[in-house]
């Protein structure tokens, strides 16, 4: 089965890209590099060894996404393509929600042109907003986004509930990540963020590379073991690794279905400096400063239902995490601005 990847020169595309392609799958990658390098493109296929069909378009452009359609056999989606920075959301509330739904939007009307039937949607762990309790099963409440950015993956969830409702032999899965972290081994790919970080691991990597002065820690006052917000932190080849588990679910079941794609472990921000330090040899300094608005104490999975339905489990611990994205700080200290 060939599977269109949108988004897929991304952080997390571009690693499930290896991943599907070590499993036996086609793919075609189709990416408007707004959140991404066309080097990325370069360095998938030097780790991979295999050329693929690449599109650089915006996935909301239904002429040229129809193209895409009737030039390549597709079975499968996975639908990476999206704005995702939490922080620009809340400034830019319309250009998020223009964007995120209208990819999804003209992607389910061409994939309902063509026939397509199977859709792995890359949601996040913002739709549960402040969980009631940890680990945070797929049952628990979904809805409670404190920023734009949940709500649209919370929208595109509903979205795609109402098409399987409407289309009995319609699959989705949705992928429910929480925080995506490290590079592949090879050094070669890895997270390459726009301006300042916003997320701790690669803010952590670039201290260490000395392109910034110190970690701002965003609160010590959480009622948490070390005041720090704890979140449950996943190598982002785990989490490749889950959507080809997914690729495998969807092609023998229909309807809809939810999966927590995480390592069921909540560490804290402190725990990750700490961690990285050890594992590195580095120190990181760091600062303490006020809360962030809109942060919780705790996130971290339930994921056992991964591990029963789709037979897939986080192996790769914090050290790795860590040793890995150094390892693709120091080879690419300017991401893929070399």
């Amino acid at each position: 089965m060939k599977i269109l990847l949108t988004g897929g020169a991304g952080y997390i595309g571009s690693h499930t890209a290896i991943e599907l392609m070590n499993a036996g799958y086609e793919i075609v990658i189709c990416d408007d590099f707004s959140n991404s390098k066309p080097e990325s493109i370069k360095r998938i296929k030097k780790i991979s060894g295999k050329e693929f069909p690449f599109y650089e378009i915006d996935v909301a452009d239904k002429p040229a996404l129809e193209e895409v359609f009737e030039k390549e056999n597709i079975g499968a989606v996975i639908h990476f393509a999206g704005y995702k920075a939490v922080g620009e959301s809340v400034a830019k509330p319309v250009s998020y929600y223009r964007n995120n739904l209208d990819t999804t939007l003209t992607l389910l009307e061409t994939m309902q042109k063509y026939g397509v039937k199977n859709l792995i949607f890359s949601s996040s762990a913002t739709v549960y907003g402040a969980p009631d309790e940890v680990p945070i099963k797929e049952t628990a409440v979904v809805g409670r986004c404190t920023n734009p950015y949940g709500w649209t993956k919370y929208m595109i969830e509903r979205i795609l509930e109402s098409v399987c409702v409407s289309d009995k032999t319609f699959s989705a899965v949705l992928l429910r990540y929480f925080n995506p972290v490290g590079a592949h081994i090879s050094g070669l790919i890895g997270e390459d963020p726009q301006g300042i970080p916003n997320n701790l691991m690669p803010y952590i990597s670039q201290v260490a590379v000395g392109k910034l002065k110190e970690v701002g820690v965003f609160g010590n006052d959480y009622p948490t073991k070390d005041g720090t917000g704890v979140r449950d932190y996943i190598h982002v080849v785990d989490l490749a690794k889950g959507h080809v588990a997914a690729v495998k679910y969807i092609e023998n079941n229909d309807g809809l279905e939810v999966f927590n794609l995480g390592t069921s472990v909540g560490y804290s921000v402190l725990d990750m400096i700490h961690a990285f330090e050890e594992a590195n040899g580095i120190k990181i300094p760091y600062r303490i400063t006020d809360r962030r608005p809109g942060d919780i104490a705790e996130c971290f999975a339930d994921a056992s239902k991964a591990k029963e339905k789709l037979g897939w489990q986080a192996e790769l611990g914090i050290v790795d995490m860590c040793r890995d994205t150094w390892r693709w700080q120091k080879n690419n200290p300017n991401g893929y601005s070399e």
